[in-house]
């Protein structure tokens, strides 16, 4: 934690500094893993369906999630059957896995089950997102577009289209790549990009904005739709990309907040974690909300958010889609 902090400053930390031949030597390794690639020296699985690659340059929450769930139902709604693969970070499933609708966020890994669960369409996860899809398509013949959530850097997999997600708000950090900063690829990554989106607000490397919008309050027990009670504390727990975030979208709702902690993004809640909130009115995201849910009490609740894209993305995004089905 203290080191994202540190991250998204200005200035460099004097610790950092000793960091800096180690982002070389990223810079180094993944440069010429992709000119690997790029030279055809080492293969990428080319899928018999188009492939759509979400993801981002930086470390941390970008909206990943909900831009793919929306991305989803906008081909649904044209008419196309699409399938998600992910890497499923943390999941002790053995890849590649199928994700039921039933599984734990311990088994399958929270963005994936998140993800099951919202789209209803078939998710597999594995840290190879080549063999993702081709378990996918192998078990799903009807399948004809595969969504990678996630997977920017990962080139074994070919893909047709690519959706690059910048944090408006956060920006690109202090430049550097990991770990002396937060970015995994340069910014130079982003200049030759057709589909550069941000979600929160504008930035001067996106193409489009769209926006995230809240939902109604659930009840983590239980899923349903609730008020959020009128009097007592709140308080609000997150353990994603971007807690801050989070946290402040409840305020800009003008909830008063008694106390926030965030903890790791994927973070696995243990009942010691949360025992300080059992009789306490606790807010999380929908993300958190999968992993607590066998440990809630009735007084916690999560909200779910939705991501919005502008009509210009669509109907680009959409026309470019059909090229490529020709």
């Amino acid at each position: 934690m203290w080191l994202e902090r540190q991250w998204y400053r200005k200035r460099l930390h004097p610790l950092l500094y000793l960091l800096t031949p180690l982002s070389l030597l990223f810079w180094l390794l993944t440069n010429l893993r992709r000119s690997f690639y790029r030279m055809g020296l080492i293969r990428s699985f080319k899928a018999p369906v188009p492939v759509l690659v979400v993801g981002n340059i930086s470390v941390g929450g970008t909206g990943k999630t909900p831009t793919v769930v929306a991305l989803v139902d906008m081909l649904k709604s044209e008419g196309y059957t699409p399938g998600i693969v992910s890497r499923g970070y943390g999941a002790k499933a053995q890849s590649p896995h199928h994700v039921a609708v039933d599984d734990t966020a311990e088994l399958a890994g929270d963005e994936p089950l998140m993800l099951r669960q919202i789209t209803g369409v078939p998710v597999v996860i594995s840290p190879n997102r080549a063999d993702a899809t081709k378990h996918l398509l192998a078990e799903h013949p009807n399948i004809d577009f595969v969504i990678s959530d996630d997977g920017m850097q990962h080139y074994a997999l070919g893909r047709d289209l690519e959706v690059i997600l910048v944090d408006a708000e956060r920006g690109l950090g202090n430049g550097w790549l990991l770990p002396t900063g937060p970015l995994r690829e340069g910014p130079w990554r982003l200049r030759g990009a057709r589909w550069v989106l941000s979600l929160y607000a504008q930035h001067p490397f996106a193409h489009y904005v769209g926006e995230v919008k809240a939902q109604a309050w659930r009840r983590v027990i239980d899923d349903e739709v609730v008020e959020l009670p009128e009097h007592g504390a709140f308080y609000a727990l997150a353990g994603i990309g971007n807690p801050e975030r989070f946290f402040t979208s409840l305020r800009h709702q003008g909830i008063e907040l008694a106390s926030t902690q965030a903890f790791p993004d994927h973070y696995r809640f243990t009942a010691d974690d949360l025992q300080v909130f059992k009789d306490k009115t606790l807010l999380m995201t929908q993300k958190d909300a999968a992993k607590c849910r066998g440990m809630a009490t009735d007084n916690w609740y999560y909200q779910p958010i939705s991501a919005q894209f502008p009509d210009k993305f669509k109907a680009d995004l959409l026309e470019a889609i059909r090229h490529i089905h020709k």
